[in-house]
């Protein structure tokens, strides 16, 4: 699997390309899998083939995750640490609450955590069903439109 990471408009994007196959490839973009539809095969020769790309060496970003929520080594037991489905912050604001840890259940429409902007509570719900897999951000963080919460698995 190879790993790329853009900027755009000042969102940050971590691309994965799974596999090539024809003029098909899969691809993960912070977390949500897509599958793109190119105008024509990479290599017309391997239709049915893998087709990997070598990622450049100069793409290098420390991870978003702080150290400590990374460290617990039982909870990353249950699922990996980071696996699944983004939460993202919809418009940017401070953390007033994390009501989840690693390794709770959740269901669609539960709040996760609440969020201030331009002096409003926003409850923060879980567009997915299973379990918190990582949480990136903490109680007085100011994070920005679309900056990744936490993961649910």
């Amino acid at each position: 699997m190879n790993k790329y990471q853009y900027k755009v408009q000042g969102v940050d994007y971590d691309v994965e390309i799974e596999e090539v196959e024809g003029n098909i490839a899969k691809v993960n973009v912070n977390g949500i899998r897509f599958d793109v539809e190119m105008k024509q095969p990479i290599n017309p020769a391997s239709t049915l083939k893998k087709v990997h790309v070598q990622a450049p060496k100069h793409v290098s970003r420390p991870s978003v995750a702080p150290a400590a929520q990374a460290a617990p080594a039982p909870q990353a037991a249950q699922a990996p640490a980071g696996a699944g489905s983004p939460v993202k912050a919809p418009l940017p604001g401070t953390i007033t609450e994390v009501k989840v840890n690693v390794g709770d259940t959740v269901k669609v429409g539960d709040v996760v955590l609440v969020l201030e902007a331009m002096k409003m509570q926003n409850n923060i719900e879980s567009e997915y069903e299973g379990t918190v897999t990582s949480i990136t951000t903490k109680q007085g963080e100011t994070v920005m439109e679309g900056a990744v919460l936490m993961t649910i698995g």
